[in-house]
């Protein structure tokens, strides 16, 4: 007989659930492809995550009861725009896939579907490729797939292109003259991106790309099992009348002061839906928040730091792989990402799964490993040995850290300032984010109080399980 035959009590319920979860194999992961292990900071997954206060819809709704999270959203935004270097953004969308599904959709409709082609770069991640291949036969598109030195706008049908920057098997590229070949040729550019490199890297918006997606998820939020992660979309102004999702706006009311409101709410609950310009479930609200409440932690300073060591430790790889001389690194510039050739890439994976480690198989030849704000020296160590195929490794890399240099070309790196708002200069302690948090939530109506009025069907009461 089943133990579901009957009910079971909380108690059980959680006993049962920790005996499942116990079979699992927890594995380090290097996979990468925009999943990323990260540090939630404990003041955060306790007063926002696990907080019935910040339970939310995937949108808020009636914005004049939600002016505490709205806050945050606008912080969010704040952050998209400054880390992308375009001047819209909106407060979240599902994940970077659908973001950049939907930046497909926004190219068509600049256009006024008139142009049926949309070209993605070979050197975006795979599950992105394959969620516009699926979303353009709904809107009558046409997906090709090619290598960006030979995109062909010959035709005269290609409304955009998208490109990742940095690419999924790590490089970084300049994308400024393939961005003006672009242009020339009336194809808007959308750059597929990562916040962490952009701290780094020379920003999309001073490459010239039209439309910037990518995910938060990095910026303190579990990988949950692949998703869902609170993805951004950022453009110009010039075509904030397309974008999908939310954005929060600065209002005032009618006692003259400042009010945040949902500005442009093209969604299906609100006009007609052949007017809709995005789909259903197009915001992750509380992830959102999370990632925004992660930016404001750190600030610039303290982004900048998880920036400079995860580089310095996908740095450190290389120069290890290149002293031990049994395999071989790209020659492109990386920011987190090392391409590695060897002889047989499922030789070097299957030594890596026997010590608890994941990699990813590109091919017959090739791996890539991607380092996070989680990986230590010592893991850098326990590579090495993996990569070493049985070979003495007679250094560590602790001591190869120090001579590592910063391989981002200097015509690529980073100059613009970027999180100068004061939110992201002042609770930089726990106590601090602490009541910054309280203090917000004490804007809102949330479930504490009541049932929120036009919940969403995402949004019940989670038990507290």
């Amino acid at each position: 007989m089943s133990i579901f035959d009957e009910g079971l009590t909380e108690a059980q319920m959680i006993e049962h659930m920790k005996n499942l979860a116990s079979k699992n194999k927890v594995l380090k992961s290097y996979i990468g492809m925009g999943y990323y292990n990260t540090l939630v900071p404990p003041v955060i997954l306790r007063n926002i995550m696990e907080n019935p206060g910040w339970y939310t819809q995937y949108t808020p709704y009636q914005a004049e009861i939600s002016q505490g999270r709205l806050e945050s959203l606008l912080n969010f935004q704040t952050m998209i725009t400054d880390l992308t270097g375009l001047p819209m953004s909106n407060a979240s969308l599902l994940d970077e896939g659908t973001a950049a599904a939907e930046a497909m959709a926004m190219c068509n409709n600049i256009e006024k579907g008139k142009k049926k082609t949309f070209v993605i770069a070979s050197n975006c991640h795979p599950q992105t490729i394959d969620i516009c291949k699926t979303r353009a036969d709904g809107f009558g598109l046409k997906v090709v797939v090619s290598d960006i030195n030979e995109i062909d706008y010959k035709s005269g049908d290609v409304c955009g292109v998208l490109v990742q920057y940095p690419g999924t098997e790590g490089e970084i590229l300049d994308y400024g003259e393939f961005i003006k070949n672009a242009h020339a040729n009336g194809v808007k550019v959308v750059m597929a991106s990562d916040l962490l490199a952009l701290i780094m890297l020379k920003t999309p918006g001073e490459l010239g790309a039209d439309i910037v997606v990518g995910s938060a998820q990095r910026f303190g939020v579990p990988m949950g099992y692949g998703g869902p992660h609170a993805a951004f979309l950022a453009t110009s102004q010039e075509y904030k009348r397309m974008m999908p999702g939310r954005i929060i706006g600065v209002s005032i009311d009618a006692t003259g002061k400042t009010a945040l409101r949902m500005a442009m709410q093209t969604r299906e609950q609100h006009i007609r839906r052949d007017k809709a310009t995005s789909n259903i479930c197009t915001a992750q609200a509380l992830l959102a928040n999370m990632a925004a409440m992660y930016a404001v932690y750190h600030g610039p300073e303290g982004l900048k730091t998880i920036a400079q060591r995860v580089h310095g430790l996908a740095g450190t790889f290389a120069a290890g792989l290149k002293k031990l001389g049994t395999v071989e690194v790209q020659g492109l510039p990386f920011f987190d990402t090392v391409k590695v050739k060897c002889a047989e890439s499922k030789v070097i994976a299957d030594a890596a799964y026997k010590n608890g480690i994941n990699l990813r198989i590109l091919d017959k030849n090739n791996i890539t490993v991607s380092f996070d704000e989680t990986t230590t020296l010592e893991d850098v160590d326990n590579l090495f040995e993996v990569f070493a195929s049985g070979k003495p490794v007679t250094f560590t890399a602790a001591s190869l850290a120090s001579d590592v240099q910063n391989v981002i070309p200097p015509g690529l790196a980073r100059e613009s300032s970027y999180l100068t708002h004061s939110i992201f200069n002042s609770c930089h302690t726990e106590h601090e984010l602490l009541r910054y948090i309280s203090r917000l939530q004490s804007k809102d109506l949330s479930l504490c109080h009541s049932m929120i009025p036009l919940g969403s069907c995402t949004m019940k009461l989670n038990a507290t399980t």
